[in-house]
């Protein structure tokens, strides 16, 4: 499949480099994955001639934005882009309808041209009886469908969405996420995401690229880097263990201590991820079934979701999930000891 956009972004600021390569098909999504500071918003906004580049070329269906070799460079204003902002940059003085017509009037589209585009939007996200409201009338939802809608009144070849259901409260979000994915697929131009929600890149993207320290650390599908993450931040993203170690077999050493046994064999390093789920915790050493079973120390607790993450110290060390019944009949507390204990099958080895 043709790529819709072709960038590659480097861009130096303070001493702090950003270089980072993208690809993404007509039809496609691509989420920017990392930690504060990694360098996502700044991908983006190199994108989108907010900020130049100090190397690296943009290109959209083959056309040059930009290119720090040539020196072309295409301002934001003439570029086929649209960037939705997370706190949405709606103008407070205009009506839901001007704001969705803004962009089509200030390239030279005439008011009622503009304005019967923007009533077909509001239409579509089912606002239509809000289009004389102004964004102080509007809930986060209704803002937020309002931006994306003046995003694509201009019929851009790129979208570029920066945190976009970040400002948004849980409820509103699910609901917001479910009509923004219905959007999305009906978009035949390329679309840019940043987020920091996990959920968000999973249920929006088709691609994730994860940045840290202003480089590519990893990128696959949902389901690629879900299952088989390559850094501590990722392994955090996606709620696994990450265990680096060594092997010529099914046994792999580890490098901070300790063995586990897997069932996939492998030579030389390799990385081990675990779900928390799968470890149990057990007062007096178990037997039976699971090949892996070694003692620990906990080292804290904290809720999560309708049950408790604890830290356990091995090695190796590891976060388990168990139920809030377990914490008082195993009286698990910080400096309680506790076996742990996992089935290989339960284990996804690959290489590192």
């Amino acid at each position: 499949m043709t790529a819709a956009l072709d960038a590659r972004v480097e861009v130096v600021r303070d001493g702090f480099t950003v270089d980072v390569a993208l690809s993404v098909p007509a039809g496609g999504v691509v989420a920017l994955l990392g930690p504060n500071g990694a360098g996502k918003s700044t991908v983006l906004r190199a994108v989108a001639g907010l900020l130049r580049l100090s190397s690296g070329h943009v290109r959209v269906d083959g056309g040059v934005l930009e290119d720090a070799t040539t020196g072309v460079r295409l301002p934001p204003e003439r570029r086929p882009a649209a960037l939705v902002f997370q706190d949405y940059l709606l103008f407070p003085h205009l009506s839901a309808r001007d704001n969705i017509a803004f962009g089509l009037r200030a390239r030279g589209v005439g008011r009622r041209a503009a304005h019967a585009r923007a009533d077909a939007l509001l239409t579509q996200i089912g606002l239509a009886d809000r289009a004389d409201a102004r964004p102080g009338q509007l809930s986060g939802g209704q803002a937020q469908r309002v931006a994306l809608a003046r995003a694509l009144a201009v019929d851009p070849r790129l979208l570029l969405l920066d945190e976009p259901l970040a400002a948004l409260d849980a409820g509103t979000r699910m609901v917001v996420r479910t009509e923004l994915r219905h959007r999305l697929d009906g978009f035949d131009g390329a679309t840019v995401l940043v987020t920091h929600d996990p959920l968000d890149a999973l249920v929006l993207a088709d691609t994730l690229v994860v940045i840290e320290a202003g480089a590519v650390v990893q990128a696959g599908s949902p389901a690629e880097v879900a299952r088989r993450p390559l850094t501590d931040y990722v392994a955090r993203l996606v709620g696994l263990n990450l265990l680096a170690g060594t092997t010529s077999g099914t046994d792999v050493r580890l490098d901070h201590g300790g063995h586990l046994a897997t069932t996939s064999p492998h030579s030389g390093l390799v990385y081990i991820a675990v779900r928390p789920s799968a470890v149990a915790l057990h007062l007096t050493e178990p037997h039976g079934s699971p090949r892996n079973v070694w003692r620990g120390v906990v080292s804290g607790l904290e809720l999560n979701g309708d049950g408790v993450r604890v830290a356990v110290a091995g090695p190796p060390d590891v976060l388990v999930d168990v139920t809030a019944a377990a914490v008082a009949d195993l009286g698990l507390r910080p400096g309680a000891h506790v076996w742990c204990a996992v089935k290989a099958t339960d284990l996804e080895s690959y290489p590192r």
